[in-house]
């Protein structure tokens, strides 16, 4: 009776994985949704106390990734902005929220805190080397250029593009702009149930 029972709990698991291998993919208002998880490389950047984060603390939790920086005018605070309102939302299970900076020589990690945090104490800043954080910028597939200003200051031109990862740390979503709060929350909502990882 209990290898009966065996084989039955055995064929009802693999049914429901099958199931979860063929469904298809969560219809995304505002962003798509690749068609298998991109995997990111091993990296190695730093967080807002200076300590080092690596791909395995990118793992265990579904993340929110954006690409800017302190200075920048106005991208990176509307899109942070923006990412603080869908965080407040009790509907949706929002992800955590990685900003990286593409400006390490202005932002340290000392910077970055006081910068995220202002938008949402949960946030998190990340910095890195330049070279770890090209490398990083490459496999997300973002431009970023140093643009020199007149009197010496500098500016940088970057991509304008929100990630989501899962569990696993694989990219299974992009989100451009205009961001809209309702329409986020809702691509998360549908895309809840897909974060576990994939194979």
């Amino acid at each position: 009776m209990l290898l009966v029972c065996a084989a039955l709990l055995a064929a009802a698991g693999g049914f429901w994985l099958a199931r979860q291998l063929d469904r298809p993919a969560p219809q995304l208002a505002s962003g798509t949704w690749l068609p298998s998880g991109k995997p990111i490389d091993a990296f190695t950047l730093r967080d807002t106390r200076g300590r080092a984060f690596t791909l395995a603390q990118l793992r265990g939790a579904p993340a929110l990734i954006f690409f800017g920086f302190t200075h920048c005018p106005d991208v990176c605070p509307n899109t942070l902005a923006k990412l603080a309102a869908l965080a407040g939302r009790r509907d949706v299970p929002a992800p955590r929220v990685l900003f990286v900076s593409i400006d390490p020589e202005r932002d340290t990690p000392e910077v970055l805190a006081r910068y995220v945090h202002a938008f949402n104490p949960g946030f998190e800043g990340l910095t890195g080397e330049p070279s770890a954080l090209r490398a990083l910028a490459a496999r997300f597939g973002v431009a970023l250029n140093r643009v020199e200003l007149p009197g010496g200051d500098y500016t940088m031109d970057h991509s304008a593009v929100l990630f989501l990862t899962d569990r696993q740390a694989q990219i299974v979503a992009v989100f451009t702009p205009p961001f809209e709060v309702a329409a986020l929350a809702s691509d998360l909502q549908r895309a809840a149930p897909y974060l576990r990882g994939r194979s």
